[in-house]
């Protein structure tokens, strides 16, 4: 009797644990395993990009008349934004409720943006970027303008060109498949260079931010998110959420980016049965705008930063936060760690210099490992649990009609 082969996510346990393994026993060795992780996403961010650009653009050239899918791409967004808003307002709750304080010693590297306005001119250009060098560079807003003029216009091509474009789409969503496929052994990478150069002695000292980080990134996914979903569709959310957090946030935490992920969560999109038109706009632009584990982390570490400082917050003041962290989320890159460098900018509502708020950043490196991993996974499922809540919205409707 032949044994079964096991499928994907416990491959990707089975990697992790021989990972973790090898970056303890061995470190030296699994080291230099680590490129098998780089190679993994490496390879997951160069197709990402032009996976975007050909799905959106044969989604809408070859999308049917009717104004629905546009309709419920206007939802998702907006479910993006209550999704982020209610991220910052849980976790000015849990900081209330389990205040923290932090051990501020040396500052980082980076530049964070001066204000507000930054960020969000920095997504308006963005969108407007050169098609080429928004291939090259994994701009996926300036991919997603392109694609979307691109598509209107080859709606006037001939059938026989469009179909060919649909064509291209499954090709290069056949390349992703394979690229997928090598999740397991990607991972087993990640970890034996994380295990290896990190270990578990640097986070000991911040454990208690680390906890109330991933607490609430746990409550976000576990309790907010599905109620949101029940609200929107009428049904028991769990069994989307757990499918998302199993196949999309398993892979997200280990890859620690949301522009790497975006392959993943247009694969788990298509498996739920989402409507091609649907998801091929809303899951690249949900890997840069719906970032509710960045507003998590904005708002939990500014406010670490005013407690360590002895600074009192005001009700206007937690407010004005909640809304600089949800805008300045928006505008975090979807890559590793994008959401710390953003951290500065929240803190200078509170008049706390460049300098210290740059210390702040500096604990935020060192628990990112746990901190970073989780964040991504919460934005990457949530993504495909939204979309997915918006695609049943009209059929969860139809009984009652």
């Amino acid at each position: 009797m032949s044994l079964r082969k096991p499928g994907l996510v416990p491959q990707i346990l089975i990697g992790v644990a021989l990972g973790a393994l090898a970056g303890l026993v061995l470190p030296d060795i699994a080291e230099r395993l680590g490129v098998l992780g780089r190679l993994f996403v490496g390879m997951l961010k160069a197709v990402a990009p032009l996976l975007v650009m050909v799905l959106v653009m044969s989604a809408i050239a070859n999308r049917q008349e009717g104004g629905l899918a546009g309709r419920k791409v206007f939802v998702t967004f907006v479910l993006y934004l209550l999704g982020t808003t209610s991220a910052a307002l849980l976790a000015l709750l849990m900081s209330r409720a389990f205040p923290q304080t932090i051990t501020l010693r040396e500052a980082v590297e980076g530049s964070p943006p001066a204000d507000v306005s930054a960020v969000l001119m920095d997504v308006l250009f963005k969108l407007i970027d050169n098609p080429v060098n928004a291939l090259l560079t994994g701009n996926f807003l300036g991919c997603l303008t392109w694609a979307v003029l691109l598509g209107i216009s080859f709606r006037r091509a001939p059938e026989g060109f469009r179909r060919n474009l649909g064509t291209l789409a499954d090709a290069v969503s056949d390349i992703v498949r394979y690229v997928i496929r090598f999740a397991p052994v990607g991972i087993f990478g990640l970890v034996c260079t994380t295990v290896a150069t990190v270990g578990l002695a640097a986070l000991a000292e911040y454990a208690s931010l680390a906890a109330l980080l991933v607490a609430t990134m746990l409550l976000m996914a576990l309790v907010v998110n599905p109620l949101i979903v029940l609200l929107v569709t009428r049904e028991n959310p769990y069994p989307v959420v757990f499918r998302c957090l199993e196949e999309s946030g398993l892979t997200a935490f280990f890859t620690r980016s949301s522009a790497a992920n975006i392959p993943v969560n247009l694969a788990l999109s298509k498996k739920l049965g989402i409507d091609e038109e649907l998801y091929s706009v809303t899951i690249p632009v949900g890997a840069t705008v719906n970032m509710a584990g960045a507003a998590i982390t904005i708002t939990v570490l500014t406010l670490a930063a005013t407690n360590t400082l002895g600074i009192e917050m005001s009700l206007g003041g937690s407010l004005a936060l909640c809304l600089v962290a949800v805008l300045a989320a928006c505008g975090a890159s979807g890559v590793p760690s994008g959401s710390l460098l953003l951290v500065p900018l929240a803190c200078s509502l509170f008049g706390i210099s460049y300098d210290v708020a740059m210390q702040v950043v500096a604990v935020g490196f060192i628990i990112s490992v746990i901190q970073d991993s989780t964040e991504t996974a919460l934005n990457s499922s949530t993504d495909v649990v939204y979309t997915y809540a918006v695609d049943r919205m009209k059929s969860a409707g139809e009984p009652s009609a």
